[in-house]
């Protein structure tokens, strides 16, 4: 069954837990050199972030990718920021979860609702918002989905409009939330590090 196949992949990746600013950080680190991180709410155990990074073909640490939460182009030092600056008016593409929903912000879409439409493309595995004046195109996947083997419904996909900003929601399944749910019984179990440098090894 495919299901439980990236449910192990999680089990048996080395995890280092650490507890900062009422946040519980796990850090993964697979077989294959891949790690990710992620970072819950202590209070409501919902998923704030969830980073990547793979090794280079040098075989150094590559740069972090966000899947959830902030775009690192808005997390960027002071300097950075200075030199690459996007225009402040450009739509911004986030994912932002809930406790039973995959969620996607686009902020400065000033079009009104009835302008947009959100499909889901079943062969390429992925959703796709179109605007009928041609202003705005994005196409995206669901990784989640994808680990877990399952397809993608368009019934679970909706969407709304309100402050600028196009927000969409795609209803998790019961198998992903069955799996959330034994994922977070694992992750309480692991003792958090108090030290804040989050090196430190457990599991």
């Amino acid at each position: 069954m495919a299901v439980p196949s990236w449910l192990e992949r999680l089990r048996a990746a080395s995890k280092t837990a650490l507890v900062q600013n009422g946040k519980r950080k796990i850090h993964y680190l697979f077989e294959d050199g891949k790690e990710m991180a992620e970072e819950y709410d202590m209070k409501t155990s919902q998923l704030v972030s969830r980073k990547w990074r793979e090794k280079n073909t040098l075989g150094g640490s590559g740069k972090w990718q966000v899947e959830v939460g902030e775009p690192t182009s808005l997390l960027l030092g002071a300097l950075e920021s200075e030199l690459i600056k996007e225009s402040s008016s450009n739509p911004v593409f986030m994912r932002k979860d809930t406790l039973s929903s995959f969620q996607w912000r686009i902020r400065n879409l000033p079009y009104p609702k009835e302008v947009y439409s959100v499909s889901v493309e079943k062969e390429q595995r992925c959703c796709i918002i179109r605007t009928t004046n041609k202003k705005y195109y994005k196409k995206f996947s669901i990784p989640d989905l994808d680990r877990y083997q399952l397809p993608l419904d368009a019934a679970s996909l909706s969407f709304t409009h309100a402050n600028n900003t196009l927000i969409i929601t795609y209803q998790k399944p019961k198998e992903i939330l069955d799996a959330e749910e034994q994922l977070q019984k694992e992750l309480k179990k692991i003792k958090a590090a108090n030290s804040g440098d989050g090196d430190c090894k457990t599991q």
